[in-house]
């Protein structure tokens, strides 16, 4: 799976928080199901472009 997120940007939007090594694999997992689901939703409507409503 290719890494979707940068630790260091999470890392700055999560200020003050600690984050824990398996939650980046976590959130990766996650973007990646979404954007899954974004792929098909746009392709079920005709559609080769991704679009906001997709998500």
């Amino acid at each position: 799976m290719a890494d979707l997120i940068v630790q260091s940007a999470v890392k700055e939007q999560l200020e003050g928080m600690n984050v824990s090594s398996d939650f980046y694999d976590a959130l990766d997992e996650a973007v990646s199901d979404r954007l899954a689901d974004a792929a098909r939703r746009a392709e079920d409507n005709d559609r080769k472009t991704v679009q906001p409503r997709d998500l």
